[in-house]
């Protein structure tokens, strides 16, 4: 019996390297008969030499030994190829397919999904979906059997066009949230670029960051240029996270007022675009002065000699929204909702649980009818049967329409009227009830500070640790009394 000893070099592509193996296989025929298979990863890969000789399994393990120990191993780092999402605006090669229409192909910096997003029903929307599932099961069936089922089609597609109708038209403040937060609502991007005829991004703060959160921009309608400045949402979960979730930082404010100085100066009116859930509230952002750039916005904003119009389009929630929202005009797509604070942060201050937010939804008074009548909003712009998001473009062209009646107004006025009105549209917002009789039970944990005068008797507000002012006597009265009654 005899053996052959196989000496092979293999090349591993990964490592860079020379690796050396021995294997011994036994063989038939007499006396001892050696081959050893030399193969280099250099000179030779992917080719076999067979070199016969003789010699022993030993010394041939020992030269495999000695040459083991000369080897070196080296392994190259290579860059990572750039994933499509990190390609910006697009790659120099486009994928077949991947284009899309108008300007966003050149401004998004996400690529368009391959398909498109799958239906969000929401919760009022079941009985549609229902009759969607009918008039499918009737087609199949027809397909199926070859019958003709034109006239239950027919019927049940009335149905669902009534019953959409019925929905839509009676929605409630609560649903009109969940409209207002659909994944699919039209973004201030999607409704720039289906009303302007050309449309620039600016960038930047001047201070060193620009916050995607809050986009801005130089657009052109009806041969006019307007100064754009909005909140942007993302299409998807990396989108999203990319913009923060449409939640600026204090440099998207102060890129905002950068923009609004700007317009400002050139002479062009400002239009700006309201979809946050209110401005991000993280320790980073504390540190960088969140209230401090709103605050300073809002001053500001009072001092543009411009005309500025502002659309709520989704969701406005509390400074985060107001800190671009001081306007002239002030309007809102029929199921945007405008709040000071979230209905599920609203329920779990005052109910201390967020499951009673549908309550606080209604007692919040968030949608455009309801601010419309505390003049808190000028007018509501209607949507389509079924949302925004049933038909973006209409609403686009519904959003234009209204803001070129209003800036045709707003053009023919002087600067100094057009700010002391800005400033009286405000000054007026709110209702406050004054010397009217309170309920026992409602002030029974006031202070005795806190707790409403009685008519007649002097106003007194603490100024001090033993002061009272009378605003009545105009005079400054001290008491020592206050530590420990009015400041109990």
């Amino acid at each position: 019996m005899g053996l052959i000893g196989v000496v092979e070099v293999s090349f591993c592509g990964f490592l860079s390297a020379d690796l050396l193996t021995l294997r011994c296989q036994k063989g038939g025929g007499g006396g001892v008969r050696e081959q050893c298979l030399l193969q280099s990863s250099r000179s030779c890969a992917g080719t076999g030499q067979l070199l016969p000789f003789r010699t022993s399994v030993a010394t041939e393990k020992k030269r495999w030994l000695r040459q083991q120990q000369q080897l070196t191993i080296s392994a190259k780092i290579t860059k990572g190829k750039k994933s499509s999402e990190t390609e910006y605006p697009w790659p120099e090669k486009i994928p077949a397919g991947a284009e899309m229409d108008g300007a966003l192909a050149f401004l998004n910096r996400f690529k368009p999904l391959p398909n498109k997003p799958k239906p969000f029903p929401l919760p009022f929307e079941h009985p549609l979906i229902d009759l969607e599932n009918k008039i499918d099961e009737v087609r199949e069936l027809a397909n199926k059997t070859g019958m003709d089922f034109s006239e239950q089609i027919k019927e049940l597609e009335e149905k669902y066009d009534q019953v959409r109708r019925d929905l839509y038209l009676g929605l409630t403040a609560v649903q009109r949230l969940s409209v207002a937060r659909h994944p699919h609502r039209p973004t201030f991007l999607d409704h720039v670029l289906n009303i302007t005829d050309k449309w620039v991004e600016l960038h930047g703060d001047r201070a060193g960051y620009d916050d995607p959160a809050l986009v801005c921009g130089i657009g052109k309608m009806d041969d006019m240029s307007f100064m754009f400045i909005g909140h942007q949402k993302g299409w998807n979960t990396k989108e999203n996270i990319y913009r923060n979730f449409a939640m600026p930082t204090p440099n998207g404010y102060r890129k905002a007022l950068r923009m609004m100085r700007h317009a400002d100066h050139h002479g062009f009116p400002i239009l700006t675009f309201i979809d946050t859930p209110g401005a991000y509230a993280g320790i980073k952002a504390e540190e960088l002065g969140q209230g401090e750039a709103i605050a300073f916005n809002l001053r500001e904003m009072f001092g543009l000699s411009v005309p500025i119009i502002t659309t709520v389009i989704g969701e406005g929630g509390s400074g985060g929204a107001l800190a671009i929202g001081c306007c002239d005009k002030m309007l809102m797509l029929e199921n945007a909702v405008y709040y000071v604070a979230s209905p599920e942060a609203c329920a779990a201050i005052l109910w201390k649980t967020a499951a009673a937010a549908p309550l606080a939804t209604e007692a919040l008074r968030i949608t455009g009818a309801e601010l419309q009548k505390l003049d808190v909003v000028d007018e509501v712009i209607p949507e389509p049967l079924g949302g925004a998001h049933s038909d973006p473009l209409q609403t686009s062209k519904n959003i234009k329409a209204v803001i070129m009646k209003h800036m045709h107004k707003l053009l023919k006025l002087e600067p100094e009227t057009l700010m002391k009105q800005r400033v009286a549209k405000f000054r007026k917002m709110g209702a406050v009830e004054e010397n009217v009789e309170v309920d026992p039970h409602i002030k029974r944990k006031m202070k005795k500070s806190e707790v409403p005068v009685e008519s007649g008797e002097p106003r007194l507000l603490l100024a001090g640790k033993d002061q009272l002012i009378d605003f009545k006597n105009n005079s400054l009265a001290v008491n020592a009394s206050v530590n420990g009654g009015a400041r109990e």
